[in-house]
């Protein structure tokens, strides 16, 4: 009979801590996607607000309008600056995830490698005990034929 891999707790640790990490990393990389959305629609409302804005201007603005207009614009460009920074932060921990995700990767991937040399070893050395037998069941039949 085979004996278990000793270090099989090990492994199953391995697995569960690469398996967090792996959904650490999809939730990583859903929020930065989250983020890149956030930063396209202002930035795509920034153009629509200003065509608006110089539409406006064609057909004349009063100076309490145009004040409006301006104050507005320079909050959505806030809001963008701010909108990058949080990208580029999170394009950060997305990335500082994957470094973790590829570490528990590695080290899952050289326990499955001990598991797998074991289990070929205790294999071999099955198929020799079987062997043993049938020689010895063999030698004795051999040797029960040449009694009679």
């Amino acid at each position: 009979m085979a004996r278990p891999f000793s270090l099989q707790t090990v492994l199953e640790l391995m697995r569960c801590r690469n398996d967090e990490a792996t959904q650490r990393l999809a939730s990583l990389i859903a929020t930065e996607d989250d983020e890149k959305r956030k930063l396209a629609l202002l930035l795509q409302y920034r153009d629509e607000y200003t065509t608006r804005f110089r539409l406006a201007a064609q057909n004349g603005l009063g100076q309490p309008e145009w004040r409006n207009y301006q104050d507005f614009l320079d909050r959505l460009d806030a809001a963008i600056k701010q909108q990058y920074q949080s990208v580029s932060l999170q394009a950060t921990h997305t990335a500082a995830g994957q470094v973790e995700w590829q570490r528990q990767r590695a080290r899952l991937k050289a326990f499955d490698t001990l598991s797998e040399r074991h289990r070929v070893s205790e294999a071999r050395l099955e198929l020799r005990q079987e062997q043993k037998i049938q020689d010895e069941f063999a030698a004795r039949m051999g040797d029960h034929e040449q009694e009679q």
